[in-house]
């Protein structure tokens, strides 16, 4: 029995969520402990850029870039848990982090 910590990333909520779904299924699935999703702050990284470069600098077009995350703590994996883990399809969009915590 160890402790499991998934941190999760993505720039579309949908499917990050739908991604957490999946693996909440699987490890209720096998009768393991879960804590989470938890939702942490988005972070937003914004970008002005000049429309054009050599004249006009008051004409600028500004972008925005969120991170939306999510951890996902397994408090008692079996090796079972771990199985159905390795399994699963998740979405190629999504950028998982999985950290051992340990007993």
């Amino acid at each position: 029995m160890e402790k499991i910590r998934f941190k999760l990333k993505a720039y579309d909520h949908r499917v990050l969520d739908r991604t957490v779904a999946s693996i909440v299924e699987a490890v209720k699935r096998t009768g393991s402990e879960i804590r989470g999703p938890v939702p942490l702050p988005t972070k937003k990284r914004r970008y002005t850029v000049l429309r054009s470069p050599h004249i006009n600098k008051d004409s600028r077009e500004q972008f925005e870039i969120r991170v939306h995350v999510r951890i996902i703590d397994i408090i008692s994996a079996t090796p079972e848990t771990v199985d159905s883990l390795a399994r699963l399809d998740l979405a190629p969009e999504v950028d998982v982090e999985v950290r051992s915590l340990g007993k």
